[in-house]
């Protein structure tokens, strides 16, 4: 297995209006061999028609159960999360009953096995990552406030920028947390890794263009299919997904 997107590799933004702050990589020094998974990636999202039989896959894979996460108002959909380390994680995302419309990934309605659907980044600066998409003429919405209540009560609120053109889920989002608000990694159930994530595509050098655009520099993987790949570990095993 060739290395991916080490921390130490990524970009900040074309022309430096996303230049990643000497603090925020210091912060990030005890991972700086971790070259296996993106750089300030913050979680995948594994889509599925049903949230408890999403939950179930993910425990019968890793032997640990997800946690309830919430619903998210109106987004349509509700949640269940898995830590993967620091200020990581798997989100497991499926309708809410009780919406009517999902906002995102309307995909998921029709999804009967779990999959991969998409993934997300926490850039230092959000605003900057919005200046420079302007710049470089990359059509998106945002930064979007959003919000969820845990079932504890407490509430988390962040802001995203989605991009126009996902390709499908191929480029991620980004996300941007609130100060006040703890970052799932924390308090989710643990006891998995990421040991891997990738992007293949059978246009491997356009797609990586297409990532350096949005000023991540992100090695893609020649395949015949255009996928995301990631590799989970936990107490009873492996666990590989995939879109």
């Amino acid at each position: 297995m060739s290395p991916i997107f080490s921390r130490r590799n990524f970009l900040a933004l074309t022309g430096g209006a996303l230049a990643v702050p000497s603090v925020a990589l210091a912060a990030n020094a005890e991972d700086a061999d971790d070259d296996d998974v993106p750089a300030l990636l913050d979680h995948i999202l594994l889509g599925c028609n049903d949230l408890d039989k999403g939950i179930e896959f993910v425990q019968e894979g890793t032997g640990v159960l997800p946690a309830i996460g919430g619903v998210h108002p109106r987004r349509g959909t509700r949640n269940a999360l898995l830590s993967l380390g620091e200020r990581r994680y798997l989100e497991i995302i499926a309708p809410d009953p009780a919406q009517s419309e999902i906002a995102h990934f309307p995909q998921i309605r029709s999804m009967t096995d779990p999959r991969l659907i998409g993934w997300a980044v926490h850039p230092p600066d959000i605003s900057a990552v919005a200046n420079q998409l302007r710049e470089n003429k990359v059509e998106f919405t945002g930064p979007a406030d959003g919000s969820r209540k845990r079932p504890d009560g407490r509430v988390l609120n962040w802001k995203t920028i989605n991009l126009a053109d996902d390709r499908h889920g191929l480029l991620p989002f980004f996300i941007e947390w609130s100060a006040d608000s703890v970052h799932p990694s924390k308090d989710a159930s643990a006891k998995c890794t990421l040991d891997y994530f990738e992007i293949l595509s059978a246009e491997p050098d356009e797609l990586a263009s297409a990532l350096k655009r949005i000023g991540l520099d992100f090695p893609v993987q020649r395949s015949d299919k255009a996928r995301l790949h990631a590799l989970m570990s936990g107490p009873k095993g492996d666990l590989k997904l995939t879109t």
